[in-house]
């Protein structure tokens, strides 16, 4: 089985890097991509924990936005087996880490103005060096008693609507040129995920096959099953690879590593699109 979808504490998960290497394992995964929010912190622990039967794709989720509507979309572009080093890209993930950690003290911010006990330090404390999401805010809400799951954290109530707070992303067309520059190989991220929000039209994503995009997620927690037939179809209109994860993030998300997972043809197609770096083979 091959995931190539899951984040570490690097970012927003609950494992770190080298506990989720080994819960790929213990899930019967043969490939697992690390994709991280917006970084690469986690790639060396990945990697230097890698257990037998296990390879590992570093990867990363970047913060992007479409500028096409008002106001800009945000979406998200898988980056796999990209040159960490590549300046451009180095420098753009590095704007939008800062840009995350103004958003969540921000969101702390208007948190406490209205009087919950939330406070900035805590929330940097539970991050614990790795890239700030609001999921750090949505567990300083749990520890507070003000909701329960993170789930209900999220609605409008809380961090969906009322304490959302806008942040600079990476136009998606420099995001995927960018990757590209950096040898790795772009897919938009769950791009028909409705439930999430609004999502892009198809003529977007016509636009960006024709930049440099590689694929399409299709197989995901987010997509209904004719969400997943719509992508699968508009890949194989535009000659894009599909990819199917979990998007796993511990005990933020209920899925489970695996339950969706990549077909064997588009994960060697990947493989052989990426300059950059390539996959860490278990020894």
């Amino acid at each position: 089985m091959i995931d190539l979808h899951a984040h570490s504490t690097a970012s927003d998960g609950t494992l770190r890097p080298a506990e989720l290497v080994a819960a790929g394992a213990a899930a019967g995964l043969r490939v697992l991509a690390v994709t991280d929010h917006d970084t690469t912190s986690g790639w060396t622990e990945a990697a230097d924990a890698l257990p037998p039967g296990l390879d590992l794709v570093r990867g990363a989720e970047l913060s992007c936005r479409w500028s096409g509507t008002s106001p800009p979309v945000p979406l998200h572009l898988l980056a796999y087996l990209f040159d960490p080093a590549e300046p451009e890209l180095a420098a753009a993930l590095a704007r939008v880490r800062a840009a995350r950690e103004v958003r969540g003290e921000r969101i702390v911010e208007l948190l406490r103005a209205d009087g919950h006990p939330i406070s900035w330090p805590e929330v940097l404390a539970d991050a614990a060096g790795g890239t700030v999401g609001r999921p750090h805010i949505a567990r300083a809400l749990i520890r507070a008693g003000l909701v329960e799951t993170t789930a209900e954290a999220f609605d409008a109530r809380w961090l969906g609507s009322r304490y959302r707070s806008p942040k600079v992303d990476i136009d998606v067309f420099t995001a995927v040129r960018l990757v590209r520059r950096a040898g790795g190989v772009p897919v938009f991220a769950h791009p028909r995920a409705t439930r999430r929000g609004r999502v892009v039209p198809d003529s977007l994503i016509v636009e960006l096959a024709a930049v440099g995009l590689a694929g399409l997620e299709a197989d995901h927690e987010d997509h209904s099953p004719a969400e997943r037939a719509h992508v699968r179809a508009l890949a194989a209109e535009l000659g894009l690879l599909v990819t199917g994860s979990s998007d796993f993030h511990g005990a933020h998300k209920t899925v489970a590593l695996g339950a969706f997972t990549t077909a064997p043809e588009a994960y060697d197609r990947l493989v052989a699109q990426a300059s950059g770096v390539t996959p860490v083979l278990s020894g």
